[in-house]
């Protein structure tokens, strides 16, 4: 089976929603949020439970626990490529504001995949 190219979603100024999330998250934590993106890269459509579980409206979550606090990625598919739109931190359930958030993410990122791809700076 093929890698899946995984990107991240881009607001309109540019930036990543899940990169600002990951920012505000212990060392340990980004790493294994790390560790979950790139086996999304290797198993795409195929990850399942414990890793990834879809939620609704063709958004999937990545799934991570660090200590007794559970970590989701919203992502979504996009031809070929999965798109990861945010992070959080899970209480009980993924909300439903969450879910809504990905699914309008989703719609325009179909409306202009260049625009909402996130694209890592170059120093210097």
């Amino acid at each position: 089976m093929p890698e899946t190219t995984v990107v991240l979603y881009a607001d309109d100024d540019g930036s990543s929603p899940l990169l600002t999330w990951l920012d505000r998250q212990q060392s340990k934590v980004q790493d294994k949020c790390l560790v979950k993106v790139e086996r999304l890269g290797e198993l795409g459509h195929e990850l399942r439970r414990p890793e990834a579980d879809f939620l609704r409206d063709a958004i999937y979550e990545l799934r991570v626990r660090y200590g007794r606090v559970n970590y989701r990625m919203l992502y979504f598919f996009h031809e070929r490529i999965a798109v990861i739109s945010h992070g959080l931190t899970k209480v009980k359930v993924v909300p439903d504001t969450d879910i809504d958030l990905a699914i309008t993410r989703k719609g325009k990122f179909a409306q202009d995949p260049e625009k909402h791809t996130h694209e890592e700076k170059a120093d210097g």
